[in-house]
């Protein structure tokens, strides 16, 4: 049973959560200005970041794309190398599709208005809520996991708390003590607190400024809060990879953009479900010749790195392969969208799954020989 505040207690709850955001907020580079570009680049990248991460790429996404029309006439490829690590590459595809769209329709200005965010590409509502109240200051709440928690915790919510009815408790009861024309700083506190003070782990309810007002805490239940649905079971996949040489050059293939890692480089390869790590069960060989038409034969075994996406854990085989021919074969794609021979070079301009990347930096550490002409296995 949802536990109910009274006006006063509703004011000095949010009384006390703008006052400890006034003191305490973090020096964070995004709200220096609070320009709607920058705060729609930290929350996109935020979504599934942590914080110190997330600024680190931030700064570097800044730099590098200064403004919207920067990003909107990159490639897309530049645009997922500085995604890079970021993952849900999708993402970065729809801020891209995003930014020639404000370039097009409103002069490189990103629009800090609900309704007109929630056109572009990429940007539901909680987007379009965090960067129109905290770039544009408007009355619209932002709930994210944080404010989830919270709420769950002083309102003492006993139901899962992603559940549809539950979260459009959150919403209104958020709405309700939304101080009109402090969306801002007050969204920003909510999140802030969150984060910092009501922490999903040892949350620091001793020194809480607002634990009289929290029914969890009064009754005992705060560890049991939110409450979460049962976690998804986690997928162990073995995938098979080959790193073909020829001519101190690698064979690459680009992802059609639909699929997992939609845009990313990779090599070509295959994968099994049943966690096998001996890289047997499956004919790489076969594989490559189905997947691209090259003739290839399977030399040695190169290193295994691990990598993780959602919920499955990926362990990434790789071998070192040649061509049968000596001549550079030319390859028929039945899955990817391109391909390319690189070099070491031009493998770090090329937007690459972190599993991928790992083998890279291993090639270019600790067999730099592989990228010689002559090399022979």
């Amino acid at each position: 049973m949802l536990t109910r505040l009274s006006q006063s207690e509703s004011n000095f709850l949010v009384e006390q959560l703008l006052t400890w955001f006034r003191t305490t907020k973090r020096d964070l580079p995004w709200r220096q200005t609070y320009d709607p570009y920058h705060v729609w680049i930290s929350e996109i990248m935020l979504q599934q970041t942590q914080m110190e991460r997330g600024v680190a790429y931030f700064l570097r996404w800044i730099e590098r794309f200064p403004s919207v029309g920067e990003v909107a006439c990159a490639s897309e490829d530049d645009i997922l190398v500085y995604w890079e690590g970021l993952g849900y590459y999708a993402r970065a595809r729809n801020l891209h599709r995003a930014a020639q769209e404000i370039v097009g329709k409103y002069s490189g200005k990103v629009p800090a208005d609900y309704e007109t965010l929630l056109n572009l590409p990429g940007i539901g509502p909680y987007t379009a809520a965090a960067v129109a109240s905290i770039a544009g200051n408007q009355d619209v709440v932002v709930v994210d996991a944080n404010v989830n928690r919270m709420f769950a915790r002083i309102f003492d919510i006993d139901e899962p708390v992603k559940d549809r009815g539950v979260q459009k408790q959150v919403h209104q009861l958020a709405s309700e003590l939304l101080p009109r024309g402090k969306a801002r700083i007050f969204n920003q506190a909510l999140m802030d607190f969150g984060g910092l003070v009501c922490t999903p782990k040892a949350p620091h309810c001793k020194s809480c400024r607002v634990q009289r007002l929290c029914s969890a805490y009064q009754r005992g239940t705060v560890s049991f809060r939110p409450v979460l649905k049962s976690a998804r079971k986690v997928v162990l996949l073995t995938r098979v990879v080959a790193v073909i040489l020829c001519e101190g050059k690698v064979f690459m293939q680009k992802r059609e953009s639909s699929a997992v890692w939609g845009g990313l480089w990779e090599f070509p390869g295959g994968e099994t479900l049943t966690g096998n790590s001996s890289g047997d069960e499956l004919d790489l060989v076969a594989e490559v010749n189905y997947d691209t038409a090259l003739r290839v034969i399977k030399e040695n075994f190169l290193v295994e790195v691990q990598h993780q996406y959602t919920h499955h854990k990926v362990s990434l085989l790789s071998f070192v392969c040649r061509l049968q021919d000596e001549d550079r074969q030319q390859p028929t794609l039945k899955s990817a969208a391109s391909f390319a021979w690189v070099t070491p070079l031009e493998m770090d301009a090329l937007p690459c799954p972190s599993g991928v990347r790992k083998i890279i930096k291993y090639m270019k550490k600790q067999r730099p020989e592989m990228f010689t002409a002559n090399y022979a296995a």
